[in-house]
């Protein structure tokens, strides 16, 4: 094996090792780092159903649900005696829409039966009021991974990936009761709908700047543009009134609207309705189509073979149970002592973030007074919640319903009570994910993070590795969700969560120059799978700086500190294979950077990277003086 430097390569230099040892499971599109440690959740608590189930003992009501769902998911001849049956049966509403008219009577049934539609709605926090919650509408999805797909620069690919789904979509018609020339039209059709979809609706990057989601209009404006709909009788339906404000997150696409939804374009509608929503429903039929229908996800991330029966069972059962399942796994499995020391951590790297602020040079002091506020009052969500939020106690099903019925009626439920929220305040006690998920994330509307329980293991984190290890992983990704308060996006929101300018312009100026820096320190790099976007992940990239910057200014001032063993764990929780189908795609749909990136390019800014390792100006991991950034 070749030795790699670690002045060349850091993130080979640590994993060159394990990544020759790993393999990537069949059925899944990548191996270690956080897909190593959600493996091992996922067999524990797979371990805890199985147990469970047999033994016919549940800790409460929630699990016993969930380990009952489960069972009716592995139960493969129950299923296959359904067939394909289910799926028609609700997909037969669609032969209800004769006329343009009908679809505002019907969108609340399509929207209940998971049926795709060409808007969406949906109840979310107010960005400007985050105290109340506003109706929010978008577009559809696309057939393509994303709607950057659709630009005449990538045409090849598009093709390619288009013909891919079209064969699978012909074979699951194949087994529907229309006749073949219909099933050929219907494809068709729903490719035709699609492309008109393709050029309207946003990419990813645009997603990715989420203040641009907050567009409020009257309500009566928003039905002046969605004049083939009764948009009024529509959210009467919904909420039993006409909200007065809307907000619309798609202004290009529902500016549009009328010339993609009407008359005209009805029957394509149904019918790429029918076959997106028959290829969704999939995942809730046989096996058989189960396996057919993720063909095309499958070969989009290279992945070999569907996912066993078990684990679908499992992650199926235990998402639609989330919380509860999280609170077990969190009480179960993760201990107060480490919950007091990764807490400490946590009130650590903010109290120093505030320190730096002080300092900072691109601040002046009337905004540094405000950061230092947005610190202060920042929410901390460690571990898992305290309890059960009511909306658990209503997702009871029939036992005796197919799959995709029971499915539907849970999604229903939860729909229904997303909807009541609409008059009612928010609720900043509510986590944003599950105990037993490996993740984090940061909410720019509560202005708080949150850290289950899953992640706060090794390498990320453990009371057996020193604090020099344990700052350079989950201390890393603590300030990177703080960090979060003060990138590109969370910068324009107040310590309320709300979209606030609280820069002066000098600052907001001095800090967009940044921003643009780190955009240009990314974009344009190659790697074997595609080129970076450097505007897209900038959000990302700007917390991992800030990750950096945060714990690196505690090393200095931890006794006994070891900045090797820093760096190697920083590298080391990026440790991940995957395959070359799926490293494509995620440059199109994934805000964060490549893992190699993410373990490479941080370094890079701060001086202690060069002093650690006499890192010289011939070495590949040498970035010149004036085009280091350090922005926090």
């Amino acid at each position: 094996m070749e030795n790699i430097r670690i002045q060349d390569d850091l993130y080979m230099h640590v994993n060159q090792e394990t990544l020759d040892k790993l393999v990537i499971p069949d059925d899944k599109p990548c191996a270690g780092g956080f897909m190593e440690l959600a493996d091992g959740v996922e067999k524990i608590m797979m371990d805890e159903f199985e147990t469970m189930t047999a033994n016919k003992s549940y800790p409460n009501e929630y699990l016993k649900r969930a380990c009952e769902l489960y069972a009716i998911i592995k139960d493969a001849d129950r299923k296959a005696a359904h067939g394909i049956t289910p799926a028609l049966k609700v997909l037969a509403t669609l032969d209800e829409l004769k006329t343009v008219e009908d679809f505002s009577r019907l969108y609340k049934t399509l929207s209940q039966k998971s049926i795709p539609t060409p808007i969406n709605i949906g109840v979310e926090t107010d960005m400007k009021n985050t105290k109340r919650h506003l109706v929010y509408i978008q577009g559809p999805s696309v057939i393509l991974p994303d709607a950057s797909y659709y630009k005449p620069e990538m045409a090849a690919q598009k093709e390619q990936i288009l013909g891919i789904w079209t064969n699978v979509a012909k074979m699951v018609m194949a087994q529907t009761d229309l006749a073949p020339e219909d099933q050929e039209k219907y494809v068709a059709d729903a490719l035709a709908f699609d492309a008109i979809l393709g050029s309207l609706v946003k990419t990813s990057e645009e997603w990715s700047r989420y203040v641009e989601m907050y567009n409020p209009m009257e309500e009566g404006k928003v039905a002046e543009m969605l004049s083939t709909l009764d948009f009024g009788a529509i959210l009467c339906d919904l909420f039993g009134h006409v909200p007065a404000t809307v907000v619309v997150t798609e202004p290009r696409f529902f500016g549009a609207f009328a010339a993609v939804f009407n008359a005209e374009n009805l029957e394509l509608y149904k019918h790429w309705a029918y076959v997106t929503g028959l290829l969704k429903a999939c995942n809730f039929l046989s096996e058989e189509l189960r396996d057919m229908g993720g063909m095309y996800m499958r070969a989009l991330t290279g992945v070999a073979k569907m996912q066993s029966i078990e684990k679908f069972a499992y992650n199926l059962a235990s998402g639609m149970y989330s919380e509860p399942v999280g609170i077990y796994y969190g009480d179960k499995y993760f201990g107060q002592e480490a919950k007091k020391d990764i807490t400490e951590i946590v009130y650590q790297i903010i109290d120093t973030y505030k320190a730096r602020i002080k300092t900072n040079d691109i601040l002046g002091e009337e905004t540094k007074e405000k950061a230092i506020l947005k610190l202060s009052t920042m929410g901390v969500k460690m571990g898992y919640p305290d309890k059960v939020r009511a909306i658990y106690d209503k997702l009871v099903f029939n036992p005796e319903d197919s799959l995709l019925d029971i499915f539907l009626s849970l999604k229903a439920i939860q729909e229904e009570d997303i909807l009541s929220k609409l008059d009612q305040p928010t609720d900043p006690t509510k986590w944003a994910m599950p105990g037993h998920m490996v993740n984090a994330c940061y909410d720019p509307f509560v202005n708080d993070i949150t850290f289950p329980a899953a992640i706060l293991q090794a390498p990320f984190y453990s009371l057996k590795q020193t604090r020099s290890e344990n700052l350079g992983g989950i201390g890393g990704v603590i300030g990177h969700e703080i960090s979060h308060a003060f990138d590109s996006n969370g910068a324009k929101c107040d310590e309320n969560g709300n979209i606030n300018d609280w820069w002066t312009e000098d600052d907001f100026k001095r800090f967009e120059a940044k921003v643009q820096q780190m955009i240009e320190q990314f974009d344009g790099i190659e790697l074997p799978w595609g080129k970076v976007n450097g505007a897209f992940i900038v959000s990302e990239n700007m917390a991992d700086n800030g990750g950096m910057s945060v714990t690196l200014d505690i090393m200095s001032r931890t006794e006994g500190a070891s900045y090797e063993e820093y760096f190697a764990n920083w590298a080391r929780v990026w440790c991940e294979k995957a395959r070359p189908e799926y490293l494509q795609m995620l440059l199109s749909v994934d805000v964060h950077g490549p893992c190699m990136l993410r373990a490479n390019m941080p370094p890079r800014n701060f001086p202690e990277w060069y002093k650690t390792f006499d890192v010289k100006d011939t070495d590949q991991m040498y970035l010149a003086p004036e085009k280091r950034i350090v922005i926090w």
